[in-house]
């Protein structure tokens, strides 16, 4: 029998709104890197963005602007405290992947759809809103005070939801961030969307699709 959970959780910045931070660097250092250093830049760039939410929690656009200062100081690059704010400022203009709204709004009709996202709530809803179908619940880390791969704001999700591990389905394209820390959490329905950001891993147990158009087939739907 097709599980069919109390709720669908997501991972937002990447699964399903494109989370353009390689653009947004291209778009302020393109001209200045070659383009292998151009990719060593977005790669480093990627690396401390996930360095920075492993500490303790800070506004988002702080986050931004060490994780792009720390990568400026590795390739030799001027920082300029008005490129991480640049970056910072054009997150909420972000769209959806252009699978996203017919898959999300065919499960939304039968399962309530929830976010939890490293995100503040003066950013997010812009995103959400270009997402084309109705969310139950959009949690924030600024919400949550931790920001994924952190615990917390799973079990926080679970509190609000007031269900368990065992009642959802999670949804992300990062085995890092989020499907690392599900699996341990108990969440044994778990759907990775195959973007290409990370290599597969079998042992974390979860359905893969290669867009959110294959997610209401998860549910039978």
């Amino acid at each position: 029998m097709t599980f069919r959970p109390k709720f669908v959780t997501f991972d937002c910045y990447g699964t399903l709104t494109n989370f353009d931070m390689a653009g947004a660097a291209r778009r302020i250092y393109g001209n200045d890197l070659p383009e292998p250093e151009m990719l060593a830049f977005i790669k480093s760039f990627s690396a401390y963005r996930l360095d920075e939410v492993l500490g303790a929690w800070k506004p988002y656009a702080n986050l931004v602007h060490n994780a792009l200062e720390r990568t400026c100081k590795k390739h030799g690059v001027a920082f300029r405290p008005e490129d991480a704010k640049r970056i910072y400022e054009e997150v909420p203009t972000w769209g959806p992947h252009a699978d996203v709204p017919a898959g999300l709004a065919k499960v939304a009709k039968d399962i309530p759809l929830v976010i939890l996202s490293n995100a503040m709530k003066s950013q997010i809803m812009s995103n959400v809103e270009k997402l084309g179908a109705p969310f139950f619940k959009v949690i924030t880390a600024e919400e949550t005070g931790t920001y994924k791969p952190h615990m917390n704001g799973f079990e926080y999700m679970l509190d609000v939801l007031g269900c368990g591990p065992e009642d959802i389905t999670h949804v992300s394209s990062s085995f890092r961030y989020d499907l690392m820390t599900a699996y341990d959490m108990g969440i044994k329905s778990k759907v990775w969307v195959n973007r290409g950001h990370e290599p597969a891993n079998p042992f974390y147990e979860y359905t893969e699709i290669k867009d959110i158009g294959g997610l209401p087939g998860v549910f039978g739907l």
